[in-house]
Parts: structure tokens; C-alpha cells; sequence
């Protein structure tokens, strides 16, 4: 599978589950491609901060790491950097640019500035926006919805998580090599077991 057919999977898959094997093991190769200790190509600092943020108030640390633990934001920008052609990746830095806009305009600082409740507020308003764009798009038969930020941000933070060992191994308890094969065995003898 090339990049190009990866990314048009993601962009159109709703859910992980639609992602194949061949695309899945595809951007767990993404994870390995990430330097120990960072580099960042396309995300700033600030842009940085802003982005892991985000990433972790979608999937946020619990009883198994968050986002950040998994280093979605790392993962992000690898992806604008060598998968996104200058249209996506204006179309993400231009909605990253506006986060920090509407903060401004609504509390007087950036986004990573702000409280959680005040985070979460922008965050639930730029959802509501993919949501209308979505009912728009259902409405106006076979036209995808518009390329837009939070929908990237999502499926990205998203994919970028359970494709890296962290989400994988503790979130969804898959396993690269199983620790058991049965192979020929029975049902019955293999249940008892």
C-alpha cells in the first residue's frame, strides 16, 4: 500500500477497525520512523504544545497512558512532514493557527494557556463544526465533507495511538508475536485448557 492510498483510507475511515492490516502495520512503521529524542520538521514549539494538548484531551492518560505517552504529537508531525501534500498540510496548520485565534478572541491567551474546561469548550465547538460539515455533506449526496483541521486532528490522534505500542499493546491488548500458538489443536482440548 503507498502513502497516498493510506492517507485516503484515513481520511475516510470513520473508525480504526476499517484500517487493513496492510495499512495498519503501515503506520506502525511511522512510529518507528520517530528519532529518539524528538526532531521536529513542521510543528514549532508552540504548535507542538498545542497539538499534544489536544492529542491528550482526546485520549487522555488514565489506567493506561494517554496520547502523549504514545507520542502522537511526534507521529502528527511526521506525518505533515513527509505524507501530507501542501494542501493538507496548509488546510492543518491553518485550523492549528485558528485554535490559538479563538482562545485569544474568547479568553485573552493561547490554547496550552488556558484551563481544561476552556480547552474542552473550543474543542467541543470545532466538533460541532466537522459535525454540521458532515450532515452538510450527507445532505448534498456523494460529496465528501470539506478538508477540515479537527476531523484531521481526530483521525490522526486516533491512529497515531493505537498504532503505536502503547496503544496497541495496553489499550487494545494486541500482541505482534502471540505468546501461544495452538496450531492443530482441537476445539474442545484447546478450550479445556
Amino acid at each position: 500500500m503507498h502513502r497516498r492510498q493510506a492517507l485516503r483510507l484515513l481520511a475516510s475511515a470513520a473508525t480504526l477497525p476499517l484500517l487493513s492490516r496492510e495499512a495498519f502495520s503501515l503506520f506502525q512503521a511511522v512510529h518507528d520512523q520517530l528519532p529518539d529524542p524528538a526532531v521536529l520538521k513542521s510543528l514549532n514549539p508552540q504548535q507542538n504544545a498545542t497539538v499534544t494538548t489536544i492529542a491528550e484531551l482526546i485520549i487522555p492518560q488514565t489506567d493506561t497512558p494517554g496520547a502523549k505517552a504514545a507520542r502522537v504529537n511526534e507521529f502528527i508531525d511526521l506525518i505533515l512532514t513527509e505524507w501530507y501534500d501542501e494542501e493538507e498540510k496548509s488546510t492543518f496548520m491553518t485550523g492549528l493557527a485558528d485554535v490559538d485565534s479563538r482562545t485569544r478572541d474568547l479568553y485573552g491567551k493561547d490554547f496550552v494557556d488556558c484551563v481544561e474546561k476552556q480547552q474542552v469548550e473550543i474543542l467541543q465547538a470545532l466538533d460541532d463544526e466537522v459535525a454540521a460539515r458532515e450532515e452538510n455533506a450527507r445532505r448534498r449526496r456523494n460529496r465528501p465533507p470539506e478538508k477540515n483541521f479537527f476531523f484531521m486532528m481526530k483521525q490522526l490522534t486516533l491512529v497515531g495511538y493505537y498504532t503505536s505500542q502503547v496503544g496497541f499493546e495496553q489499550e487494545l491488548h494486541g500482541e505482534i508475536i502471540p505468546a501461544r500458538h495452538a496450531a492443530c489443536v482441537p476445539l474442545e482440548a484447546e478450550a479445556a485448557k
